[in-house]
């Protein structure tokens, strides 16, 4: 009998030296920092600091000018130069900070685009009905319909995207990305425009994801929201890291302050 191979200790994602430049304006400027399995970590920083910029290239929005991502559930590869699909289909998936969803498709339907990356059969299985293209269409609702039940919206999956409110788009959004079956989950500012009943719901299904041992990278410009579930926080500013810490750390440190309250600098 063979034994399994012990788990994978360190970090699942490590981002090393990261930088992102626009012409003279280095968006990015050698970022540093690591996320281990089951963590949540918090990205905040002022409006320009740089997170969305990161979040681009570590999911093949954008390529990095130099620097190195590193991913794995089981051996750290290198993500640099993949296209965002194939990031997808390595373990790493994100909302936007503009929401997403595909206006003429239903509420399911747009869960089940996203389960694409994790099935096999090509478009002559899938026209031809063959066996496994008939399980893999059972696996994908099934999955969708899971994942909507998950996020509340289980009971809307023949509606509209289009017609949802606002705060549930985002759910569904979250939905969206979780269909990949993701290792790291990236979501870009998901409490922006929500009521304070929105946010409620939104930490608690943030909180139940990491129950099931999702990692998460949460960009919030919402401090009630980031710091009572972030186990560290990154703060860039003007594309520079500058700090890392608990949140408790980090809501003393005088450097971020100061980059949010705007203070002199010397």
């Amino acid at each position: 009998m063979t034994t399994p191979p012990a788990p994978r200790t360190g970090p699942l994602l490590e981002i090393n030296n990261l930088t992102k430049r626009f012409g003279g304006v280095v968006a990015l400027d050698a970022i540093t920092f690591s996320i281990d399995e089951g963590d949540i970590i918090g990205l905040i920083g002022p409006n320009g600091a740089g997170k969305t910029t990161l979040f681009n290239c570590v999911t093949g929005v954008l390529r990095p000018n130099a620097g190195q991502v590193r991913f794995g559930r089981q051996t750290m590869e290198s993500v640099v130069g993949l296209a965002p699909h194939e990031i997808v289909e390595c373990g790493i998936a994100r909302t936007f900070q503009n929401i997403r969803v595909f206006a003429g498709m239903s509420v399911l339907e747009n869960v089940l685009v996203g389960t694409y990356p994790r099935t096999q059969t090509g478009l002559l299985g899938a026209a031809l009905g063959t066996a496994s293209a008939r399980h893999e269409q059972r696996w994908a609702h099934d999955r969708a319909m899971g994942l909507l039940e998950l996020v509340g919206l289980h009971e809307r999956a023949e509606e509209s995207a289009a017609a949802l409110p606002f705060g549930w788009q985002r759910r569904l959004e979250i939905a969206r990305a979780l269909a990949s079956d993701p290792a790291l989950l990236f979501l870009d500012e998901p409490a922006a425009g929500l009521n304070p009943v929105e946010k409620q719901r939104l930490l608690e299904l943030i909180s139940q994801l990491r129950a099931n041992g999702l990692t998460i990278l949460l960009i919030e410009h919402d401090m009630q929201v980031v710091m009572p579930m972030s186990d560290r926080v990154v703060v860039l500013d003007y594309g520079k890291k500058i700090a890392e810490g608990s949140p408790k750390v980090i809501q003393q440190d005088a450097r971020v302050i100061e980059a949010y309250l705007g203070a002199p600098r010397a």
